[in-house]
């Protein structure tokens, strides 16, 4: 028999409790359908294609010290899988803007001298900024997510206004490349149809949207200050794990990101370690992220989870690429870290600024179990 839902207006202390039942956490581990494999497994084909072209001519050139900022323009391909056939094309681009925004903007903050603190808190705002952003524009996965890792990268010291230039720049001409290549390949994508429509986050009210724009900002926030208190190199994956756990629609959503992404780095960072602690050769890290790229999005569809056990080694092999003097196999533990940090300040923050409508859906929710 279904629980009832309340007849009085929720609590947070009930919404909280509801969240962390049993029933509700071993959820977090169960395993979905994908019926538009075929879509992802492109995307992902399409940004390991770019990734394994634009790379080793980066490598190969004077600009071999840009090679990790080439590796964040592949990543556009991944938007826009399950658009009509001129809107994929649109969606590519939009991203491609947003990819070379995150690091022209960052790479010049740092130039300009910015403290660490202003910094800081330009990537908490960029993070909702960001999320505004892909959600009012409809991106789709994989979201807000890739262009903050790509403003986190680009937080690395900058020496002059030349290499401002070139970091967006290679940015920009690998996701030139990007597009081209889902243009070429685009009759292979399956197309919506009216008897085969495809996964889309149905549109949120603007108030929504603001709101939820403010919890992250928010939440990046503490955790990113949180985790540069603490003394860590890389803060931005805090606030990734956050921004993960906050941007979901719902609060029970929310919680099932926040183990699946817990969970997911975990054992994601394992990986990493076992990767890097080879010391791999560029052309092995080139190979690595086609691979994980591949691997993400056969199994992401089915539980995030899993998809993170990929994700997690691929980012910090890119995050190797973009400052291999700095950052090696003593990356893993600090993802790790990072990671549970961001993810438990985002259903902390979640549930604390959480509206009644969100609270009214969390015992909905329980109603229908």
């Amino acid at each position: 028999m279904s629980a009832q839902p309340p007849s009085f207006p929720p609590r947070r202390l009930d919404a909280a409790r509801h969240l962390l039942s049993p029933d509700h956490l071993l959820g977090s581990f169960a395993l979905g359908r994908q019926p538009h494999l075929r879509n992802s497994l492109l995307a992902g084909l399409q940004a390991g294609l770019t990734v394994v072209i634009a790379l080793p001519l980066f490598y190969l050139s004077p600009y071999a010290h840009l090679v990790g900022f080439a590796a964040l323009g592949a990543l556009v391909a991944l938007f826009g899988r399950f658009e009509p056939r001129a809107g994929r094309s649109r969606k590519v681009l939009l991203a491609a803007l947003c990819q070379i925004a995150a690091v022209l903007f960052m790479s010049a903050v740092s130039w300009f001298g910015a403290g660490v603190m202003l910094q800081l808190l330009l990537l908490a705002l960029a993070c909702g900024v960001f999320f505004f952003i892909t959600v009012t524009g409809s991106f789709g996965p994989p979201g807000a997510l890739i262009f903050v890792f790509a403003a986190g990268a680009a937080q690395h010291p900058v020496t002059g206004g030349i290499e401002v230039f070139e970091r967006s720049a290679a940015t920009a001409v690998v996701a030139l490349l990007a597009w081209t290549i889902c243009l070429a390949t685009e009759k292979l994508r399956h197309l919506p149809t009216p008897e085969r429509p495809m996964p889309a986050e149905p549109p949120r009210p603007l108030g929504h949207r603001l709101i939820a724009s403010a919890r992250i900002v928010v939440g990046a926030g503490i955790a990113l200050f949180a985790s540069h208190s603490f003394g860590a190199d890389h803060p931005i994956w805090a606030a990734m794990g956050a921004l993960a756990v906050l941007q979901g629609p719902q609060l029970h959503i929310n919680m099932h990101r926040a183990l699946q992404r817990m969970a997911g780095a975990v054992l994601g960072a394992m990986l990493a370690w076992l990767i890097l602690v080879q010391d791999p050769s560029v052309w092995a890290i080139i190979a690595a992220i086609f691979l994980l790229q591949l691997l993400t999005e056969l199994v992401i569809g089915a539980n995030y989870g899993l998809g993170q056990i990929f994700v997690t080694p691929m980012a910090l092999l890119m995050s190797h690429l973009a400052a291999p003097g700095s950052a090696g196999a003593e990356m893993a533990p600090e993802r790790v870290l990072d990671t549970l940090l961001g993810a438990s300040v985002g259903i902390v923050v979640a549930v604390l600024l959480s509206t009644l409508d969100d609270r009214h859906h969390v015992a909905t929710h329980l109603a229908k179990r």
